[in-house]
């Protein structure tokens, strides 16, 4: 599916959220990735094969530095 130079990483791998972005539409919250993939603002996604992967916040315990 992914046309660039460099290939985007595919929808099954695990850095799928760094494929390109081939539609934005922030103010419904979602893009799509050149994978396939959509993925909300919530940083849930939807996989081309319709598996939901649940949102992956960091928790806010998780950002705090010591």
């Amino acid at each position: 599916m992914c046309q660039h130079q460099i290939k985007c990483p595919t929808a099954a791998a695990a850095g799928r959220e760094a494929a390109a972005a081939v539609a934005l539409h922030p103010e419904q919250g979602w893009s799509l990735l050149c994978n396939g993939v959509l993925l909300f603002e919530d940083t849930g996604e939807l996989l081309p094969d319709g598996q939901i992967i649940a949102p992956h916040r960091p928790s806010p315990t998780a950002m705090v530095t010591a």
